[in-house]
């Protein structure tokens, strides 16, 4: 079976009782001016997009591809603007629009290799020469848990670190050579792993990267 590259049925329904809690590395975020033009991708209903506008920041801007997760954001955050992306991953803006962008537990949701190299590239077009990219997503896990899981979803799916989720989702964990891989385009200034909990709650190994758009 392919990898789906689209789950936006799940995203607007059970997707919306989910809370995602990759945090924000702030010493990273005094790089940028205060009237910095800043893009959330897959922002769902917010969160990380309020954290940047009670830092002081003014030109936040979200985009996420559930209508659900958008009004919920709009409702929550009336500091940022947000988006419903109609044609993922493409954004009606033009190139170089913004000087940085986020990326946090999306990768993860679209497990695909074509939609997830689609969506880099969307991000290399749209930030500014030199323009920062902040990236939070998870490692493959080392506990026998997650390790069943790849193994048994990975003749289906093609790929080890794809898996299902028990409600319905289809979620992808990388190895640190994919993410080098999908991210060449850009030039690494820092990183960082740290401790995590998953949308369901469960603890889990992610990692930060902060790169320059070359």
């Amino acid at each position: 079976m392919s990898v789906p590259d689209n789950q936006s049925t799940y995203w607007n329904s059970t997707g919306t009782t989910k809370t995602f809690g990759h945090p924000l590395h702030t010493a990273w975020t005094t790089r940028l001016a205060r009237d910095a033009a800043l893009l959330d991708h897959g922002c769902g209903y917010g969160r990380l997009a309020g954290e940047l506008a009670a830092l002081g920041f003014t030109g936040v801007e979200g985009v996420d591809v559930s209508p659900e997760l958008v009004a919920r954001a709009r409702s929550e955050q009336p500091a940022a603007r947000f988006t419903v992306l109609a044609d993922p991953p493409r954004l009606e803006r033009p190139d170089g629009a913004y000087d940085a962008a986020f990326l946090f537990a999306v990768l993860t949701c679209v497990p695909d290799d074509a939609a997830q190299q689609a969506l880099v590239a969307e991000l290399h077009r749209v930030l500014r020469p030199g323009g920062l990219l902040q990236v939070s997503d998870y490692l493959l896990q080392p506990d026998e848990r997650n390790q069943e899981r790849y193994r048994r979803h990975e003749e289906r799916y093609g790929r080890f670190g794809v898996f299902e989720t028990s409600d319905g989702a289809v979620c992808r964990h990388h190895t640190r050579e994919r993410l080098d891989e999908l991210f060449a385009a850009f030039e690494p200034l820092d990183e960082r792993e740290l401790a995590v909990l998953t949308m369901n709650g469960r603890p889990a190994v992610a990692t930060q990267l902060l790169l320059a758009r070359r």
